[in-house]
């Protein structure tokens, strides 16, 4: 029940961040963000319609597919968030809090990457393309961040070819790529690690591990000095779940010995959501 409420406290919050990146630091400028998000600026800029309505109603398809093929409580979550950044537009007024267009750029794509990195985090989206990155970084193991960054380069040739300005065009890059950065520092399941535990108590370090959705390899050692043989169980996990593996070693075997290396790529069966 807890986590539920965090769960959703975090979309709220994120939604809040988004809203606030793009109304007070981006949209006064004229800038992009990525995705469904800058296509419905460009929209706004360039004729009558309500940037907030056309977000919403570009959303609305792509959640519709998302729903089919990502399963309802990730599309539930983006839901929440997408309905939630659509309203604070509309209250949020639209009023620069920086006059540099550069340090808007930065500061709008930290805002848009924090609130998407913690819809993210708690197994949700901000919509769009969003949920296109996690389709791609479901079959193909990339950073959900590049991935996002990769797919915003026609919107970013759109603003250039229509304003006929490129510093606003860079300018709206370099947000779009602090904004996949964030995301990569806040939602950190693409990174692996390997730990080895070396302990003392493996049958009841196991039954706790074996109720996690990732594998685990026994391997017969011997201390150099002590020549006492142990146990050493080998996981993968990812960076995002890390926290609760350590929490139950402790719980387990406060003694055990336990080696965390960060893992540059794993081949074979491993588990991705």
């Amino acid at each position: 029940m807890i986590k539920q409420i965090w769960s959703y406290l975090a979309i709220l919050f994120g939604g809040i961040v988004i809203a606030c990146g793009f109304n007070l630091f981006l949209i006064p400028h004229h800038l992009l963000s990525g995705g469904v998000s800058g296509l419905a600026m460009l929209i706004g800029y360039f004729s009558p319609f309500n940037i907030s309505v056309m977000y919403f109603v570009l959303n609305i398809p792509i959640l519709i597919a998302g729903w089919i093929k990502l399963g309802k409580r990730f599309i539930w979550f983006s839901i929440l968030s997408v309905i939630v950044v659509t309203l604070l537009l509309e209250f949020i007024p639209v009023k620069a809090v920086a006059s540099d267009m550069l340090l808007s750029a930065v500061f709008g794509g930290v805002l848009v990457g924090l609130g998407g990195g913690l819809s993210f985090r708690v197994g949700g989206s901000t919509g769009g393309f969003d949920i296109i990155g996690s389709l791609v970084t479901r079959y193909r193991d990339f950073p959900v961040g590049n991935v996002l960054v990769g797919m915003n380069t026609l919107v970013i040739l759109a603003v250039a070819y229509l304003e006929g300005d490129w510093n606003l065009a860079l300018a709206s890059m370099l947000s779009i790529y602090v904004t996949g950065k964030v995301i990569d520092l806040v939602h950190i399941s693409h990174i692996k690690v390997t730990l080895f535990i070396v302990t003392d108590r493996t049958e009841a370090l196991l039954e706790q591990l074996l109720k996690r959705p990732r594998g685990v390899t026994k391997i017969k050692t011997e201390g150099a000095f002590s020549h006492k043989e142990k146990d050493m169980l080998m996981t993968v996990t990812t960076r995002y779940e890390l926290a609760e593996l350590k929490t139950i070693i402790t719980e387990t075997d406060p003694e055990a010995f336990v080696n965390v290396v960060e893992t540059v790529t794993v081949m074979g069966q491993f588990r991705r959501s």
